[in-house]
């Protein structure tokens, strides 16, 4: 199984703002896209230049920024792609969805983990249920009515509850709800574009593919 090795910091900075993928370091001093905007690399430093800014850019830009903020490698996220276009309705909104339900993104968006890449390792030590059942597989979709909570005995992993005070302003999107009480979130709907705090072009990841 391939994994990204190098600092996730150099993709921030390679797409031009911050994705997030270090949860509450991004929002300190520490961050390093607020000390080297630019992008990685001898050239980053330099002027742009003549750089042709055609279609194919744009899409390509477009489908990096939604790899890298969910944290998937190309032959994954292109079979998103097929299945959402096989789908009924608009293929770009079906992605979004299916990137959407990811067990380790809901358990990021309900605040038990401060970023996607700590979620999907909680996952993966198999620290989550849904509907009482054990899952480790971080790529899991999740679909309406679905529980997602943490195992008895990992809630009180440090990890999850210094997330939960960290993330407990940040609240979830309209299609989760979490009982902070019961330490639990269910999946009250269907994820669209609008309840998306991170602004992914689609339609620029579809044409890409459908070229």
């Amino acid at each position: 199984m391939s994994r990204y090795l190098d600092s996730v910091c150099k993709l921030c900075r390679r797409e031009g703002e911050k994705l997030f993928l270090k949860g509450r370091r991004c929002n300190g001093p520490k961050c390093s896209f607020e000390r080297r905007s630019y992008p990685p690399g001898d050239h980053g430093q330099k002027p742009p230049g003549r750089v042709r800014r055609g279609d194919f850019r744009r899409q390509l830009r477009a489908k990096q920024k939604a790899k890298r903020t969910y944290g998937i490698f190309e032959k994954q996220f292109r079979n998103y792609y097929f299945k959402a276009a096989r789908q009924t309705g608009i293929a770009g909104e079906n992605l979004i969805s299916l990137l959407e339900r990811r067990l380790d993104n809901v358990v990021y968006r309900l605040g038990f983990a401060t970023s996607r890449n700590q979620a999907r390792q909680l996952v993966k030590h198999n620290h989550f249920t849904v509907n009482g059942k054990r899952v480790n597989i971080p790529s899991y979709t999740v679909q309406i009515g679905d529980v997602i909570m943490p195992r008895e005995r990992s809630r009180n992993l440090a990890t999850i509850q210094e997330a939960l005070a960290y993330t407990q302003q940040r609240g979830a999107p309209e299609w989760l709800d979490i009982d902070p009480d019961k330490v639990e979130g269910r999946v009250q709907g269907a994820p669209v574009v609008e309840q998306i705090a991170t602004d992914l072009e689609t339609q620029l990841i579809i044409e890409l593919y459908s070229r």
